[in-house]
């Protein structure tokens, strides 16, 4: 008899949530286990000033609603999160009326890393509104930056959506040289000496800069001087992380790994790609990106099949009604 169980995938960032269901079977008499991908949804993003698991827990209701559908295991991955707010026995609580008995929780960089390279030795660079980069060895796993638009991030969405906006600011200040820039902010974000007000008062503002980061990287592959500086840069950074990743889970300029990435920004932009490759193939001894093996999603989907032995497991939290606080 085959054993039925619904999982909801969750992968969730500041500028949008991606949701999947799907229908896992274990396998018969030994043979490999099933999946089929039932429905998929985006919704808005997390906000930062609430608490992600909350928001998460929500969100898990609200679907079971909508769908009138019994959810087993719930898997999220969501950029921001951090060892203290992560909790994954408070999302088993608040989920089990709609039938959840095993969760687990892992930060973007995590599922960005099964995404891209599955359980493989090697580092990914999750580039979306923020940054963040994991390396994993067969033993260790170090994370570089993901600290937030305010303190780090370098490289990321924001990065460049930000750069875009000062060169814009720079350039009608008389302060820095012209740019094709200009007249997409503009159009955006209306007249130059209104635009920091209106982005400043949006709750989305961080969303909204780093929305203009594909502005950015269209102005340099279209030749925009400007536009290919700030994406150079942000390429750079891109590298000095990847390679500091590795460095610090032993790894030697030379030795194989696998690199690679997760985030629309690297997969649509053969500019900030190929400049990401020169960096860090420089840095490392001809290292440079290969393609993910899958999306986001598929990465949170697997955060529940990560064997206890794998290094990455150890950044996994997780919680079943076996070993969680009593439900109340």
């Amino acid at each position: 008899m085959t054993h039925i169980r619904h999982r909801l995938a969750i992968d969730g960032g500041q500028t949008g949530i991606r949701l999947r269901l799907t229908e896992e079977a274990a396998g018969e008499a030994g043979g490999p286990a099933r999946s089929r991908v039932l429905a998929e949804l985006d919704e808005p993003g997390v906000l930062t000033d609430r608490s992600v698991v909350d928001q998460v827990a929500e969100r898990v209701v609200a679907f079971a609603a909508s769908a009138a559908v019994h959810i087993d295991e719930v898997a999220v991955g969501l950029s921001g999160l951090t060892p203290a707010g992560a909790k994954p026995d408070d999302l088993l609580r608040h989920t089990r009326a709609v039938g959840v008995d095993r969760v687990a929780l892992a930060h973007d960089s995590v599922t960005g890393y099964l995404a891209a390279n599955g359980t493989e030795a090697g580092v990914v660079l999750a580039i979306g509104t923020g940054s963040v980069t994991l390396a994993a060895s067969d033993t260790r796993t170090a994370k570089v930056d993901g600290w937030g638009y305010l303190l780090g991030d370098a490289g990321s969405g924001f990065w460049l959506g930000r750069a875009g906006l000062d060169a814009v600011m720079r350039a009608y200040d008389g302060r820095g040289p012209a740019t094709a820039l200009s007249t997409p902010a503009v159009d955006v974000f209306g007249p130059e000496d209104e635009m920091y007000m209106r982005l400043q008062g949006d709750t989305r503002r961080v969303s909204l800069v780093a929305s203009f980061a594909r502005t950015v990287v269209e102005a340099a592959a279209a030749g925009d001087a400007v536009a290919l500086a700030i994406t150079q840069g942000a390429a750079e950074e891109l590298a000095v992380s990847g390679t500091s990743a590795l460095s610090r889970t032993g790894w030697m300029p030379g030795s194989p790994a696998r690199a690679s990435w997760v985030g629309s920004l690297l997969t649509h932009s053969a500019v900030l790609r190929a400049h990401v490759d020169e960096y860090l193939a420089a840095r490392t001894g001809g290292l440079t990106l290969e393609q993910p093996f899958g999306g986001p999603l598929d990465g949170v989907s697997t955060l529940l099949d990560v064997a206890g032995s794998h290094p990455l497991h150890a950044l996994i939290h997780t919680a079943n009604i076996g070993t969680a606080d009593p439900v109340r």
